[in-house]
């Protein structure tokens, strides 16, 4: 009897004495990008082209097109960010809302910007989920 107590004394000890340790955080929506493409035009939900060489002086605008999934289907966003010759000159946050979603981002375009272009698709937490390269004559 004795021996029992003793025994439940030990464990007790050690349960109380084991550092409490927090649960881990959820791990953030898990996104996928299914489409992405720079486009001339949107339209009925759908880019009309991709653009990978383009002058700069036929258009005044372009359109950076994303379709993704979502595991958790929970709302969240992604951002567009638009660089020129490796500097930033654009950065758009997108919303996110359902398990499949598309969603786009509008870059003004004045003649003269010639270069090589990219267009990254980031997550909340900044992780690159895909990039679109073109070049502007």
């Amino acid at each position: 009897m004795r021996l029992s107590k003793i025994v439940v004394l030990s464990v007790l000890v050690m349960v109380l004495a084991s550092p409490c340790v927090a649960p881990a955080e959820e791990p953030p929506p898990a996104l996928k990008i299914t489409e992405m493409a720079v486009t001339t035009k949107i339209v009925r939900g759908k880019p009309i082209d991709s653009v990978h060489r383009i002058s700069s002086a036929s258009v005044k605008a372009l359109y950076c097109f994303t379709r993704l999934t979502s595991e958790s289907g929970e709302d969240t966003a992604i951002k567009h960010v638009w660089y020129r010759d490796g500097a930033k000159v654009g950065e758009y946050e997108l919303p996110v809302k359902g398990e499949r979603w598309r969603t786009y981002s509008k870059k003004a375009v004045d003649k003269g910007l010639t270069g090589e272009w990219r267009v990254d698709a980031l997550d909340r937490e900044g992780k690159l989920l895909k990039s679109v390269n073109f070049r502007m004559n």
